[in-house]
This record gives C-alpha cells, structure tokens and sequence, in this order.
C-alpha cells in the first residue's frame, strides 16, 4: 500500500499495512491534523442557504426515528414550495436534546472535502466518501453497528468516547445494528481529542460517545470489493468481444446466439483467472464520475468569448451582437 495522505494520518505506513489494516482498530496522534470540513465549514454551509435532505439527517441511537421536518424548512420558489432545506435553529435545538447530526457524502458538496476523498481514492485505489457526525456530550448518535468500508475518523472538535468491537465471527456476516446478543469482544475503548484519527477495519463492530463539549468528526470510509462486485466484473470480462444482436429475432436466431454466447464465454474462461478478475472488479470499483470542477469553469468561458471578440474587433468587424441590431434596425426603417 502506497498512499502519502494515509501516512500522514497514521506515521509508519508500512508497519501500519502489516499489523492494523483489515486487522485491528487503532488510534493516532499526527503532529499535524486539519479535518477539510468542521464546524466552521458546516456554519458556512447552514449560511449558504442550500444544504438540504437528504445531505442532512438527524438520529438518535435510542431508535426513536427523527422527523425530516423536525430540522428542515420550507420555502416558495416561482409559486412553488420545496421541502427539506437545512434549518439551523431546529438543529441545535435536537442537538441540545441528544440528537446527532449525520451529513451524507460531504464530499459531494463540500470542495476540500472532495479533493481529499479524490486523493485518498487515487491512492487506495477504491472508492472513498465522507460523512460527518455532530454529536453533543453524553449522546450516542448510532447503536452499535458494522459498516462495509474501512473507516477513518478525523476528530475536529470535542471530545468523543468510541468502543470497537472484534471482526464478524462467520464468513456471511450482516451490516448495520447489532442485536444485544451478539456483541463482540471489545478491543479497543479510546477517546479522541481534536487533531486524533481511529481507524475502524471493515465489519468491526462500534459505536461512539460523546465524552466532551460538542463533538464533531469527518468519517471517510474505504469501500472494499464485494460479491456484487466480483460478479459484476466477471460478466464485464466475458463479454469483451462479444458481437451479437441485442435482440435477436426469431427462434433460429435466439438459438444461433444461445450457442454462440456460450462457446463465447467458455472460451473467455480459460483466459481469466482469479487475479484478473479481482484487479477489474477492484478497478471497476475506483472508478468515480468527473468531477464537475474539471468542467469549463464559468470564468473560462467568459475570458474565452471576452477573447473571440477582442479578435473580432482586431479583425476589423463588427460583433455579431452589434451586426444585428444595424441589420434589425436596418429593417425597421425601411418599412
């Protein structure tokens, strides 16, 4: 594993690959540590006036099931009422109730944010996204649970109390809450102070409490390959070269491409083997849509057109916006 931004997080790269990576929790202390999004940023966002659902959502760990308009608003736009905008001043007031805070994908909507997740990505090679959590002092936002991902925790503000329990004791293990009785042994109980990151394996059961002023922290989870994803890639891989008709018309036909796909894919199986098949569902999986900040940004654009026409000026003509009104008012006199 190569990957600068990991090794700032946890020091001794190598030695955190051998020992903790998909196998034991752990918490640091880098010298340095700036989560790209805090409580600053999350004011700026509340200021913004766009942060809505399903970005924001607040829960409570005693299944007690928050209300969206429990902390959103309403507004009238063109005649039109839209639902779910961000209300601060219902936040807080859950907040100083217990509720927790939980914002989806910051990454999506949150620019730092998302060149880090970029990075990170690039680095691991899987697909990364953020979420960050506000939790006041004594409460605990979700039960104790599994996640799919590997997770890493930027503590940005307060204090907070996690416990990590032991990996899935069974091969077929389940995401989400726990039932009481099947809590696992608890390996790791620590609590983390601003500029702290905890590392979380995939499937590792835990769950946080707010130890301290109100806590906040950036989680970033490392999506790992799964069945779904193997098999996708698989039938990715035995369709390459494939040229058959989508719809086939006829019976002859059908059974021309039954026998055709399948002389197809035998053939294509001798020349896939398990390698293979795990870099392409794990490439596959790294994959992210364009960002949109790597489309023509909109000074761009203006500097290109503010150029056609200084380059028009200098050829001696008239802009086109100029010709036509000559040419409209032109046409006008002479009616």
């Amino acid at each position: 594993m190569e990957s600068p931004t990991l090794a700032a997080w946890v020091g001794d790269l190598e030695g955190f690959t051998g020992h903790q990576w998909q196998r034991r929790p752990a918490v640091f202390t880098p010298e340095t540590l700036a989560s790209p999004f805090d409580l600053d940023e999350l004011d700026a966002a509340f200021d913004g006036g766009l942060l809505r659902t399903p970005y924001l959502e607040m829960v409570r760990s005693d299944k007690v099931t928050v209300p969206p308009d429990a902390y959103t608003t309403s507004r009238v736009v063109n005649g039109t009422t839209h639902h779910g905008f961000a209300d601060r001043g219902k936040v807080v007031a859950l907040l100083n109730s217990g509720a927790t805070l939980l914002l989806r994908c910051v990454d999506q909507w949150h620019r730092p944010t998302g060149d880090l997740v970029a990075r990170l990505s690039e680095e691991l090679g899987r697909r990364v996204e953020a979420f960050f959590f506000v939790t006041p002092a004594g409460a605990q936002g979700l039960a104790v649970h599994r996640d799919d991902a590997d997770v890493f925790v930027l503590q940005a503000a307060g204090r907070k109390t996690w416990y990590v329990h032991d990996a899935p004791a069974v091969a077929d293990w389940s995401l989400g809450e726990l039932p009481d009785d099947e809590h696992s042994p608890l390996l790791l109980r620590g609590v983390l102070e601003p500029g702290s990151v905890l590392y979380v394996p995939r499937g590792f059961a835990h769950r946080a409490v707010g130890a301290g002023g109100l806590s906040a922290h950036l989680s970033l989870t490392i999506r790992d390959t799964s069945l779904q994803d193997l098999r996708t890639a698989l039938e990715q891989q035995l369709s390459e070269g494939l040229d058959l008709p989508a719809r086939p018309l006829g019976e002859a036909a059908i059974a021309d491409a039954c026998a055709t796909l399948i002389d197809h894919v035998r053939a294509r199986l001798d020349t896939i083997g398990p390698e293979d098949l795990r870099l392409a569902a794990r490439a596959a999986q790294a994959r992210r849509p364009a960002a949109a900040t790597s489309a023509e940004t909109l000074a761009e654009t203006a500097r290109k057109w503010e150029d056609a026409g200084a380059g028009t000026r200098r050829a001696g003509l008239a802009p086109v916006s100029r010709t036509w009104r000559k040419l409209r008012d032109a046409a006008r006199t002479t009616r």
